[in-house]
């Protein structure tokens, strides 16, 4: 699905977490909550295991077991700085957020769904 950026967005974190399934996470409170909209549920703040990063995974690939978790899927939080006008090729919508594909530098990452608009 094609869809056009209708503003501009930067991202705010430049060290994303990445993770690799089956790897463990600590489920943390999060640390930004003035940042979240109440339209953005279901991320959750996780601490790789060896306290070497942290950031916000989708609720659906992970296996909660106590303030522990099982990552079900390879994830990375990268966001996109991407410009008003950009042509981007939806690849997966999850909790307000597009994984996405720029078309013009073919780069990969999360941009919010509010930024976006579907084209025909």
């Amino acid at each position: 699905m094609r869809y056009i950026v209708i503003e501009n967005y930067r991202t705010e974190f430049p060290n994303p977490i990445s993770l690799k399934q089956g790897e463990k996470v600590l489920i943390g409170e999060d640390p930004y909550p003035e940042m979240n909209p109440d339209t953005w549920i279901n991320w959750v703040y996780c601490i790789k295991e060896d306290g070497s990063n942290a950031g916000f995974v989708p609720e659906q690939i992970i296996r909660k077991e106590d303030k522990n978790g099982i990552i079900l899927e390879d994830y990375s939080a990268k966001e996109l700085d991407i410009d008003k006008g950009t042509i981007v090729e939806g690849i997966r919508e999850l909790n307000g957020w597009l994984w996405l594909k720029n078309t013009i530098t073919n780069e990969i990452g999360w941009v919010p769904m509010d930024n976006l608009k579907k084209t025909e």
